[in-house]
């Protein structure tokens, strides 16, 4: 299987995706000459991970009868001083809210998201640091 990305350059700086029929907007910051019309690219690949790793841990929540108020992935990374900067440290906040979450069931989806299904997370593991919280928020 291929996946393939069309990116249009549209004006200065900004750039449009056509991803599975969906437009996504790339641009750079004002005070590097873009426009602001959209997010920077290497920050979508902190939504990669967390969109990723969320579908993944939902979809074994469900099947393991979890039912969750509300659930929030949040991705930190860490970059590089010098140039190329790129993420050297991620970590993944994996945050909760429900009525008497089992703590083993959802450390149980994230470990199998992360470590089996998850591919942006098996790409991002073999270059950089990766750590793991799990919080139950009220």
């Amino acid at each position: 299987m291929k996946h393939v990305v069309d990116m249009a350059w549209t004006d200065k700086l900004a750039f449009e995706a056509d991803m599975d029929g969906h437009k996504v907007v790339i641009d750079a910051s004002e005070e590097v000459g873009g426009s602001d019309l959209g997010p920077r690219p290497k920050k979508l690949m902190l939504t990669a991970l967390a969109g990723c790793t969320g579908i993944d841990v939902v979809m074994i929540l469900k099947k393991m009868k979890v039912e969750l108020e509300a659930f929030n992935v949040i991705v930190e990374g860490e970059l590089t001083e010098e140039h190329p900067k790129y993420y050297n440290k991620m970590t993944i906040v994996y945050q909760f809210k429900g009525k008497n979450l089992p703590m083993d069931k959802l450390e149980k989806a994230v470990k199998l998201s992360e470590e089996k299904y998850c591919g942006v997370s098996a790409v991002y593991r073999q270059a950089m640091e990766m750590k793991t919280e799990i919080r139950i928020v009220e």
